[in-house]
């Protein structure tokens, strides 16, 4: 016989599979007993049909296709005999499903076998039914289904019970024909039938409130009843399970009361002796009768109560989480957390066992516990489980870190009564998983310390004990160096020493030894450094007597790779080298910060009605124009380089922060005074590169001489705008103001004024028989190596184009931005146009010149016309 005829049985071709050694045998052995079938299936062999059938599933199994086969089910199911029909209904739930239209072909066929008087084929049909019933043939098949529910043989009933939940899913609208039907299901001695009829039940309340409403009017005592019943019931061997009487049942019985209950106080007043009873009676050394024992919690937890209960189904939890097994701690926890919302003063009994859970070997119970904790803790618990849980961060997992430092920053914040106890919280996480700290966070450490003055001298000695000893942690690093550079003084000093510090000798040396380290970390980030190098600033005004050593670690940093750490480095150098005078008031203590207002921006919701001076973005070191959003900046985060200027109608801010006197001098009658510049409301002390507007005809020592007479004209400081000699052509016959030299004659030179008012010649871009494009060139003032472009499109030709379509494209050294034309039909034989702004930047201004590809498309009589052209053109001093 040939191994791939139709008259193979199934067995020989799972063998002839099995043995093959790669998947390219297996398809051909496949490909090979398919097409026998096809055969088969063409020359209409009935007596293989079943057998054909039998290996198309399991073909279908391995995931090859078999529609080709589907009409077989269907002729096997309109046999008569059972076997035919048990291979065709198998096929049917295999091979087909709901979405399939040949499913409209076996309607009949269900309906003569849910009448047949078999009963084992009316099974059959129920099955198929049940697994792939669509909506219309449930409203077709309906009648027959809900009579079966009142079938002689309780598998039908059964089965006529899980069909009748596919149908009321599929047709929500046929739920009201089942409900006396289901309800009747309920009184059922049978196991099998009762289970079925509650689930039944319960889908229809799901779907139906009227049936919600039925049921809890009806059959709520029945179902007590049963529940009680089956309780009590002595040992039978038929439904034992662990020594629990059928907990599939129990468990039903539970889901079915917990809607019953929900939102009905009678209800669940109907149900509370026997929820207290299984929650007490059944044993929780089995898994059968933790599952009970949770759904009875979870019911408890869901009905009107007024505590008792609860308390009860808390207490059960609570010996969940003493379990070995992970997966009832882990659902337990689960639940705890919903409880808190109910009864948290009866789950805060468990908060120790709690705490215990927090420290498993298993992550995702420690993180769930951590969350549940989290939840429990408030002003009269929050001090020892800020204690438990720091004393668990110094021996936790790395990957567990992040989330209980997250955790403990957040708490300690939200629950901090006193200052001191803030600080002293916030250094031991710093200590111990500084790495591990949000930006956010720091940020507002430093904050409250720059509020709590009593606490400086305290907090400065404490950052440098724990800094001696944790320098591996980045953000204590920053904060210690911060408050070093702020309070150095105090440090040395001793100042503000409290009962509860021991003393600690500090000298000067010591002080600059410290920020030294931070800044050669070679783990340390470019904030760190940063952060260290303005706080040797401020410490050379502190400590006089250092300020050549300190000189000479700044100046280490001129060659930096990093331009931010090489541009601090010269600019802070020029201070010290240029300008003793003006350092002092420069490097004064930052003013205090306020609270609300930072609070506020984290919560998002500080108000945007302060207005800026001036809507163009500031330069950030790297030669990037980048807008600035923040409507106040942040001084602590100086990764930060967009600094806004708000204005104020009132006092100078910048006065009252460096301590000079920077009004504009009082002009004589009749002579032409710039205006008044406006101000940082908290100085950039960081950013460079801003022109320093000044007073034609002043030079650098007039500026700052003019600091101790009173006359100074107003000077923006935008960031430390380096002090050092003006050109020596300040009074220009443009009276033009020079840009300081900000690098020891490493910038720029004075830039031109004309370079914006220069006209540019007009340029035909493109042109044809049919059409011309024109562009006119223009700069923005400030910004050369922007350039906007109008286009002027002009039809040439004697028909109207539509449709018109104008596109660009450029190198990757330029950037360009197309605005809208303004309209997309372009008339004839000029008698109008279209114009469209171009807005080009180029990022290699002065070495390259602009290049661009344009593409126009546009309709005339009905055709498409696609126009292309590289414009390589341009004028050279674009």
């Amino acid at each position: 016989m040939n191994p791939f005829s139709s008259g193979t049985c199934l067995r020989d071709m799972i063998r002839a599979i099995r043995a093959c050694k790669t998947a390219a045998e297996e398809r051909a052995v496949v490909r090979k007993e398919c097409a026998a079938i096809r055969a088969s299936i063409n020359e209409d062999d009935q007596d293989y049909r079943h057998r054909n059938l039998a290996k198309l599933m399991f073909i279908q199994m391995l995931g090859y296709p078999t529609h080709f086969g589907q009409m077989e089910c269907l002729k096997l199911i309109a046999s008569a005999g059972f076997p035919e029909k048990r291979i065709g209904y198998l096929g049917l739930m295999l091979l087909l499903d709901e979405r399939e239209e040949v499913l409209m072909l076996v309607t009949n066929s269900l309906k003569q076998d849910l009448n047949h008087s078999n009963q084992y084929i009316v099974g059959l049909a129920l099955c198929a039914l049940g697994n792939i019933c669509s909506a219309e043939m449930a409203r077709d098949l309906a009648p027959e289904v809900e009579r079966l529910l009142q079938f002689r043989d309780p598998n039908i009933r059964k089965k006529a019970a899980l069909c009748s939940i596919r149908i009321i899913k599929k047709v929500p609208a046929l739920a009201e024909n089942f409900i006396n039907c289901a309800a009747s299901l309920l009184k059922e001695k049978h196991h099998g039938v009762l289970i079925t009829g509650v689930q039944l039940c319960a889908d229809l309340c799901k779907v139906s409130s009227e049936a919600l409403e039925y049921f809890r009017k009806k059959c709520t005592e029945g179902l007590v009843r049963t529940l009680r019943d089956i309780v009590n019931s002595p040992y039978s061997p038929e439904y034992d399970i662990s020594g629990v009487t059928d907990p599939y049942l129990h468990i039903r019985l539970l889901k079915l009361l917990r809607i019953l209950g929900q939102g009905d106080a009678d209800a669940s007043d109907r149900m509370t002796d026997i929820l207290a009873q299984v929650a007490t009676k059944t044993e929780s050394n089995k898994n059968a009768g933790n599952a009970i024992l949770y759904e009875c919690v979870e019911t408890i937890m869901s009905i009107e109560d007024d505590g008792g209960l609860r308390v009860l189904a808390i207490n059960i939890l609570g010996k969940f989480l003493s379990n070995r097994d992970n997966n009832i701690r882990y659902v337990a926890l689960n639940m705890l957390m919903r409880a808190t919302t109910l009864g948290a003063q009866a789950v805060q009994r468990h908060r120790a066992t709690i705490l215990d859970c927090v420290k498993d070997s298993d992550a995702s119970i420690r993180k769930r516990a951590l969350d549940l904790l989290y939840l429990l803790v408030n002003d009269n618990n929050v001090k020892p489980l800020i204690k438990e849980l720091i004393e668990y961060l110094e021996v936790s997992d790395q990957e567990f870190k992040g989330d209980l430092t997250a955790k403990i920053c957040s708490l300690v914040e939200k629950f901090s009564s006193e200052k001191i106890w803030y600080i002293d919280q916030m250094l031991k996480v710093l200590s111990e998983a500084g790495n591990f700290v949000k930006d956010e966070v720091w940020h507002a450490l430093i904050v409250v310390i720059s509020n709590a003055s009593d606490l400086h001298g305290y907090t400065v000695r404490a950052l440098y004990r724990a800094f001696l000893t944790s320098t591996e942690q980045e953000t204590l690093v920053r904060v210690a160096v911060w408050c070093i550079g702020e309070y150095g003084d105090m440090l040395v000093n001793n100042v503000g020493m409290l009962d509860i510090e021991d003393p600690i000798t500090v000298t000067e040396c010591d002080a600059v030894d410290a920020v030294e380290v931070a800044i050669k970390r070679h783990t340390s980030d470019l904030t760190t450094k940063a952060m260290a190098l303005i706080a040797l600033l401020k410490l050379s005004s502190r400590f006089p007597s250092y300020s050549e050593r300190i000189k000479g670690i700044i100046v280490q940093n001129k060659g930096n790779v990093v331009l931010e750490l090489q541009q601090r480095s010269i600019e802070f150098n020029r201070i010290l080298q240029k300008h003793p005078k003006f350092r002092s008031a420069l490097v004064e203590r930052m003013p205090v910060l306020d609270e609300a207002t930072f609070s506020g921006r984290r919560a998002g919701s500080l108000p945007t009605a302060i207005s800026t001076s001036s809507g163009a973005p500031s330069n950030l070191p790297n030669g990037i124009a980048k807008p600035a959003t923040a409507p106040i900046p942040d001084l602590l985060d100086l990764s930060s380089d967009d600094v806004p200027a708000p204005s104020f109608s009132g006092g100078d801010f910048l006065q009252d922060l460096l301590g000079v006197d920077l009004s504009p001098t009082p002009a004589p009658s009749g002579a032409d005074m710039p205006p008044k510049a406006s101000t940082d409301v908290l100085l950039d002390l960081l950013s460079i590169g801003m022109p320093l507007p000044v007073q034609t005809g002043l030079s650098a020592s007039d500026i700052l001489s003019s600091s101790q007479d009173d006359k100074a004209p107003f000077v923006n400081f935008n960031g430390l705008a380096s002090l050092s000699s003006l050109s020596a052509n300040a009074t220009s016959p443009a009276n033009a103001a020079p840009m300081m030299d900000l690098l020891d004659g490493r910038g720029p030179g004075p830039q031109k004024s004309e370079e914006n008012d220069q006209a540019y010649p007009s340029l035909v871009a493109y042109e044809s028989s049919s059409l011309r494009v024109m562009f006119n060139f223009s700069k923005q003032r400030g910004s050369p190596q922007t350039t906007l472009i109008q286009a002027t499109f002009t039809n040439l030709s004697s028909n109207v184009y539509n449709d018109f379509l104008f596109q660009a494209a450029v190198p990757k050294f330029l950037q360009l931005h197309l605005d809208p034309a303004s309209s997309n039909t372009l008339p004839a034989s000029g008698d109008g146009s279209i114009t469209q702004n171009l807005k080009v930047t180029n990022s290699q201004h002065g070495k390259k010149s602009l290049v661009m590809r344009v593409r126009i498309a546009y309709k005339t009589n009905n055709k498409d016309v696609l126009e292309e052209r590289q414009i390589n053109n341009f004028p050279q001093n674009l």
